[in-house]
């Protein structure tokens, strides 16, 4: 065998040892939850009632929180959460897509911006859902009465 040759077959294996080993020190990932959660209808009514109190259940895959909203909004866009968002009450003009004006980083993978330019807009109201993906900007920018809903954020 040429010495070149020899050379490339031993790095190629070497390289091919360091990734399996590389692969097998790396930690698991974290199994989803399995406890079964229930948010009584007490705590849901406070929360709709108050705004306080919404933000039900957090963990790495997923958060559900009740939502109130009684006026417009900034721009939010979530890098790793996807919103699923369900209409329990009011209605509301929502804006989706586009391009946020004037955006700045608020936390880790959180985005707030003063305004959209190029969305797409959205009436939305009672029984409506709504799935923004992670990434998309949105922002409420109308308001009529308590506006209700829960949303469930899905990390990517």
């Amino acid at each position: 065998m040429k010495p070149h040759l020899s050379l490339a077959l031993l790095a190629c294996s070497v390289l091919g040892l360091a990734s399996v080993a590389s692969a097998a020190d790396a930690p698991a990932p974290k199994a989803p939850p399995t406890d079964v959660l229930l948010f009584d209808h007490g705590r849901v009514e406070h929360a709709f009632a108050t705004g306080v109190g919404g933000g039900f259940e957090t963990n790495a895959h997923y958060k559900v929180i009740a939502g109130r909203r009684v006026a417009p909004a900034a721009v939010e866009i979530h890098t790793r959460d996807t919103d699923v968002f369900y209409i329990v009450d009011g209605s509301a003009t929502f804006v989706t897509g586009g391009t946020a004006v004037d955006p700045k980083e608020t936390g880790p993978g959180e985005i707030k911006a003063k305004s959209i330019t190029g969305g797409t807009e959205r009436h939305l109201e009672k029984g409506d859902v709504i799935v923004i993906p992670h990434g998309t900007p949105h922002q409420f920018t109308q308001v009529n009465g308590p506006f209700l809903y829960f949303v469930v954020k899905v990390t990517e």
